[in-house]
């Protein structure tokens, strides 16, 4: 499944990776060594994120459907 949460997707030199923040959901975030595997692995930690609200019963934002590739 593909979510439509706004993505920012950067090199970080500290990690020597491309990191991809989900700013919407506070604290998701994901790694990779490419663009494209920093923004599949995004896709499975944003999956967990809503999981886990759901089993806590804490608050869904709705997607804003903006995806920024670049920041």
């Amino acid at each position: 499944m593909t979510y439509k949460y706004e993505t920012l997707l950067y090199w970080s030199n500290e990690d020597r990776a491309f990191i991809a923040e989900i700013p919407e959901l506070p604290g998701c975030m994901a790694h990779g060594a490419s663009q494209q595997e920093a923004l599949a692995n995004a896709q499975t930690a944003i999956q967990l994120w809503l999981e886990t609200a759901k089993e806590f019963g804490d608050p869904i934002p709705e997607p804003k459907g903006r995806r920024i590739m670049y920041a």
